[in-house]
């Protein structure tokens, strides 16, 4: 297999574990947190998750780290 077909396939595998954790994922808070950035007006919503972003990150990176190892 080339290095893209491998990309393609991870990113796959990660999309359908990431689809079938989802209901637990909605309940843990993410997106909710305090420090995401939420402004609603008249017609208009605006929605930045900084803080959900950050932990995602962390997480992630903390599991790269973990497997490069």
């Amino acid at each position: 297999m080339t290095g893209m077909s491998r990309w393609f396939i991870g990113i796959g595998i990660a999309l359908i574990v990431l689809g079938l954790l989802w209901p637990w994922i909605q309940k843990s808070g993410l997106g909710r947190l305090p420090g995401d950035i939420i402004i609603e007006k008249e017609g208009f919503r605006f929605y930045f998750p900084i803080t959900s972003m950050i932990i995602i990150s962390l997480g992630l990176s903390l599991i790269i780290w973990i497997f490069r190892k």
